[in-house]
């Protein structure tokens, strides 16, 4: 190919997209500047890839590089990127290896990730100077995953002629472990000094992607619920997702939630399909659905609880399945209805029809969800919406509405007192060794409709105000944005929770023997007659609690805790039977 050919057949014109706004400034202003270094912090779903592979295209056209080198974060993301670029005439070689020397001939360039940079940076120094080079740096923050990683990424690229650092969400950095190619800035919080802040060349949120139809709009629907399960001691503890007090216990019941044996998720997943279902009806035929989990072992039970309860199987994706990628493209472009993962999918990766989102998972950093949220957000078609069904846990729900707000900056790092070292983890706890004693052991938890997420605001679909009538036309419009209020969709999650809670209870009951284990307990049957008349009542309680927080413009919290002034007692979720019917009688006085 002659010169010309080649300056032709790399112009941004090959790429039959038209760009959006933000890309066009974002390249309008590197250009003005022609900097050596340039961060673009874009929320997920927003076009980084395009934006990146745009910049590429032209600076190879006016041979200001003659090279490209892209480094991300998994062996599937570097197809995806070679693919991409395929479709703009640049040539990448997504199978570069470590033990081959030259980048090959007939490529522009090469898709490597940060692991293998780290594994002979000198190698990549060497392909990234013996001709001028743009390193496009994916998820730049995984440069800041560990200090062999970062210092691998700055020996490699360190002379490089251009970089490009790209990230879907603000990072957090540590002071001793700054990302190489990132300017920092000293952050503030709340009058305190805080830790080093990334600061963004161009930056493009979530608010103002959704303003120009970017992205979709994203309902929060929290399910709370009662978990019980056995510690240590062999004591029977009960607590419900949304009322539990201390950091520790809410783990607790947050973990027995998460448990294949329990009802919990069998009914977020029945509520997951019923949305599925809705959204393929109206407007989006091939809509799907991603389930998160915390490890291997949960995955395969969420995908044979799938299985049961829609009639479906599920496409089930694990990191240490050579044909993950594979499933994962055959997922996107397919028809199947629900994958689940444990985190193939919560970065980078693109499957545009998936649209609901559970989170299954016990991981809670504001980076992993917002990347995990940003799967399921990307937006095809005006008047698309995204679901994303959560545990109402107070971590979870503080993240969606950090989302919502779309903060300008990051947060510090986190504080390491000893209190609050498990807030700052992002793995689920460990399980005990072989011969260590058994510190916890699920035994049951059910489900129930807490609120929809709208703005910051907990729209219960109880006592929220009128009663919402809808019609069968306006309840096919479900969630999607000018049509039906955040409160209108409170309320039907809430009446079609009432009809989930008894098709997934005879599902639960006639498919038990696959996830019992018998055990010597005496007097289990009469416990279990007990644990299920007080699960109705805490059902009831929290409804009428709902009531009277909207009647008299108090926090559920506040209530809860004059109810248990009213009338003595531990709290409701570990309450007994004629407490619960004391409560539910004290608080129909309130109404």
């Amino acid at each position: 190919m002659g010169s010309a050919a080649r300056a032709e057949a790399l112009s941004p014109q090959t790429n039959s997209r038209p760009l959006r706004a933000w890309q066009t400034a974002a390249l309008q202003q590197y250009e003005e500047t022609s900097p050596k270094d340039f961060l673009v912090t874009a929320t997920p779903g927003a076009g980084k890839t395009t934006f990146a592979l745009t910049l590429a295209s032209r600076l190879l056209s006016r041979r200001e590089v003659a090279r490209v080198v892209v480094v991300c974060p998994t062996d599937h993301l570097r197809m995806q990127w070679a693919d991409a670029a395929d479709a703009m005439g640049i040539v990448l070689d997504p199978g570069l290896t470590n033990a081959v020397g030259p980048v090959r001939a007939g490529t522009q360039g090469y898709v490597t990730t940060y692991a293998q940079v780290a594994g002979k940076p000198m190698l990549h120094a060497a392909r990234s100077t013996s001709v001028k080079t743009l390193v496009i740096l994916d998820e730049v923050h995984h440069a800041g995953d560990g200090l062999s990683w970062g210092e691998a990424a700055e020996e490699a690229f360190g002379r490089a002629a251009r970089r490009l650092c790209l990230t879907g969400t603000p990072f957090r950095t540590k002071p001793d472990e700054r990302i190489p190619f990132v300017r920092y800035e000293e952050d503030t919080f709340e009058g305190e000094a805080g830790g080093l802040v990334s600061r963004a060349d161009f930056t493009y949120g979530y608010k103002e992607a959704l303003a120009e139809g970017v992205v979709r709009p994203v309902v929060f629907a929290a399910y709370t619920g009662t978990s019980r399960w056995r510690n240590s001691a062999g004591e029977v503890v009960a607590a419900s997702l949304s009322e539990a007090g201390t950091r520790s216990v809410e783990m607790q019941a947050w973990r027995t939630a998460l448990d294949p044996k329990g009802q919990w998720v069998p009914h977020v997943i029945a509520a997951m399909d019923d949305r599925i279902t809705h959204l393929r009806e109206n407007g989006m035929p091939d809509a799907a659905g991603l389930i998160l989990a915390s490890d291997q072992d949960d995955a395969r039970a969420y995908a044979k609880i799938v299985r049961r309860v829609t009639g479906k199987a599920a496409e089930l994706i694990l990191s240490d399945d050579p044909k993950a990628s594979k499933k994962i493209e055959r997922f996107a472009t397919g028809s199947a209805r629900i994958a689940v993962c444990v985190r193939m999918i919560s970065e980078g990766v693109d499957v545009p029809r998936a649209a609901v989102l559970a989170w299954m998972t016990s991981y809670r950093t504001p980076l992993f969800f917002a990347q995990a949220v940003g799967r399921v957000v990307r937006s095809r078609a005006p008047h698309e919406s995204a679901t994303v069904f959560l545990p109402a846990v107070r971590p979870l729900l503080s993240l969606a509405a950090a989302m919502e707000e779309q903060r300008n900056h990051v947060m510090p790092p986190p504080r390491t007192q000893p209190d609050e070292e498990l807030e700052a983890l992002d793995l689920p706890p460990r399980e005990p060794r072989e011969g260590e004693a058994k510190q916890w052991e699920a035994l049951e938890a059910d489900a129930r409709f807490a609120h929809v997420l709208h703005s910051g605001t907990a729209h219960t679909g109880e006592g929220s105000g009128p009663t919402v009538v809808v019609g069968e036309e306006e309840e096919e419009f479900l969630g999607i944005p000018g049509l039906l209020t955040p409160a209108q969709t409170a309320e039907l999650l809430s009446k079609r929770d009432d009809e989930l809670r008894v098709r997934i209870a005879a599902s639960h009951r006639a498919d038990a023997e696959d996830f019992m284990v018998v055990e010597d307990h005496p007097d289990e049957d009469d416990a279990g007659r007990s644990w299920r008349d007080a699960a109705e009542l805490r059902r009831e309680i929290n409804k009428l609690v709902n009531r009277v927080a909207a009647r008299t413009s108090q926090p559920q919290a506040v209530v809860h805790t004059q109810l248990r002034q009213s009338v003595p007692g531990p709290p409701s979720a570990s309450a007994s039977v004629d407490v619960l019917r004391a409560r539910r009688e004290r608080l129909r006085t309130m109404l």
